[in-house]
């Protein structure tokens, strides 16, 4: 009678999470995180795809979160050669959600230059939970190649990647305060300013760099 009840609730759940109402795949989400069933795997990771609804894709992320991750890994790691934009992104988003460390090698430089803006702030996120000790360096120098890169949004999330990545950053920065390109040597002092200032505020970092890029000083000195 138990299992009849949970197939039930499985095929529910699953139906739910096809509903053309955003409340209704939330519910399914939820119901599935609440008591996690290997079985709505597949399903959970599909839905991560094609899923319009922010609320809705955050809580596909928390119950995919509450799988094993033996069982959670291989599919959200084979999301990461999709077509669909936000099948790669979602994965990446989920994948710095779980934190296991067998995903780092699939967070490959190409994943965080992708074209696409949502993904390539979604691998610099877990690329930087995800990298092992000893790896910093080499990662704040793929990400540095992106500096400049995009509008505010973009920018502050490659600012605080970079920042999270400590000591390793300070290397590329100052090496970018000199790039002849006036918009990376402008998110280059933005950053160094926010990560020693955090309390000041990107805009404000980056109203300062504008000034130092247009009197023609790296900011180094400052």
């Amino acid at each position: 009678m138990t299992m009849t009840n949970e197939g039930t609730k499985m095929t529910r759940a699953l139906r739910g999470l096809e509903s053309d109402s955003s409340s209704v795949r939330l519910r399914a989400a939820l119901a599935v995180g609440t008591a996690p069933d290997p079985r709505c795997v597949d399903a959970l990771v599909g839905r991560c795809a094609i899923e319009p609804d922010f609320q809705v894709r955050e809580m596909l992320t928390w119950a995919l979160t509450r799988h094993a991750s033996a069982l959670t890994l291989p599919r959200l790691l084979g999301e990461l050669r999709s077509e669909l934009a936000q099948a790669r992104s979602q994965a990446l988003h989920t994948l710095s959600k779980i934190g296991d460390g067998r995903a780092w090698p699939a967070i490959t430089r190409e994943l965080m230059t992708d074209a696409d803006d949502e993904v390539a702030r979604s691998a610099w996120r877990a690329a930087v939970v995800l990298v092992p000790e000893g790896e910093q360096s080499g990662l704040a120098r793929v990400l540095a190649t992106q500096l400049g890169r995009g509008g505010r949004e973009t920018r502050l999330s490659l600012s605080r990647a970079l920042i999270a990545l400590g000591e390793a950053m300070t290397p590329v920065l100052r090496a970018a305060m000199s790039d002849s390109r006036p918009h990376v040597r402008q998110h280059a002092i933005a950053t160094e300013k926010l990560a020693r200032d955090p309390d000041a505020g990107f805009d404000f970092a980056v109203e300062e760099a504008k000034r130092i890029v247009a009197l023609g000083t790296t900011g180094q000195e400052e």
